[in-house]
């Protein structure tokens, strides 16, 4: 994922609420969302290069989602998939302090990431470039390629129109949120993020929505949670370019959860 925009326990029907957008080069082969056949419990979309997925949740309460972190300068050649991280998560069932733990001595093996990861025992941010497990305080939130909340200028303004959004519904409806998640709208150029890449993708990447020649917005995903554990999944995969899109939709109820059930602090 590129943009993850989330409300945890400030909406008082939708204890969750996520809108994300994976953006990738579009050569990069990728199956739409589903439950995996060797899985049952996992709903996720698949990486078919390296096997792993970008955004998943579980029948029994597990979520986990991962950005890249962006610094050219700091790319390692033949690092593992970051996605197969995302998937040992929603495998297993340790809490998310277990599985960082676990998986902390390697994390500097991986290119730099951002990991959300929920169960249970609470949402927690990981991030391998701080080697810092943060768990998320209730409220509306963004990450895209820095860490957690950091105010470039789409995430500042993703946060800001979801937040008005769910502030105005009882029931939260997926097209306005699909809205902000399509959003192409750019910063000036002097309120551009340096991350190492030349000024022309600094403008590319800026965007919710990211269209070029080779790379861009794969798709986007919006997840409702609600207070009785009900799940609305909704994924639009794009062509190339962001043209047409072809959308798959589940619902079911979790058979655990208690972290989205939970009443608002």
């Amino acid at each position: 994922m590129c943009l993850i925009l989330f409300s945890y326990r400030s909406h008082p029907t939708c204890p969750f609420i996520l809108a994300a957008n994976r953006d990738e080069f579009y050569e990069r082969p990728a199956a739409p969302a589903s439950f995996w056949e060797e899985s049952p419990d996992i709903l996720a979309g698949r990486d078919l290069q390296d096997g792993g997925t970008w955004l998943g949740i579980t029948k029994t309460g597990r979520i986990a989602a991962i950005t890249n972190y962006r610094d050219p300068r700091t790319l390692k050649g033949g690092a593992p998939s970051r996605g197969t991280l995302v998937s040992g998560f929603l495998r297993g069932d340790e809490t998310p302090g277990e599985f960082i733990d676990r998986i902390r001595p390697d994390a500097g093996r991986y290119n730099g990431f951002n990991l959300l990861l929920g169960g249970n025992s609470g949402l927690f941010h990981f991030s391998n470039v701080t080697d810092t497990l943060q768990e998320i305080s209730p409220g509306v939130h963004g990450i895209s390629n820095r860490l957690l909340d950091t105010p470039w200028p789409k995430v500042k303004r993703g946060t800001n129109l979801l937040d008005t959004l769910i502030a105005h519904h009882d029931d939260p409806p997926p097209d306005r949120i699909f809205r902000i998640l399509a959003d192409t709208w750019r910063p000036d150029d002097r309120d551009l993020p340096d991350t190492g890449v030349d000024l022309d993708w600094e403008r590319v990447l800026s965007s919710a929505f990211i269209r070029s020649e080779v790379y861009g917005t794969r798709s986007s995903t919006v997840i409702l949670i609600d207070r009785g554990g009900g799940v609305r999944f909704i994924e639009r995969s794009f062509s190339p370019g962001g043209g047409d899109h072809e959308t798959a939709q589940f619902t079911f109820r979790m058979e655990g959860g208690a972290l989205f059930t939970s009443p608002p602090d």
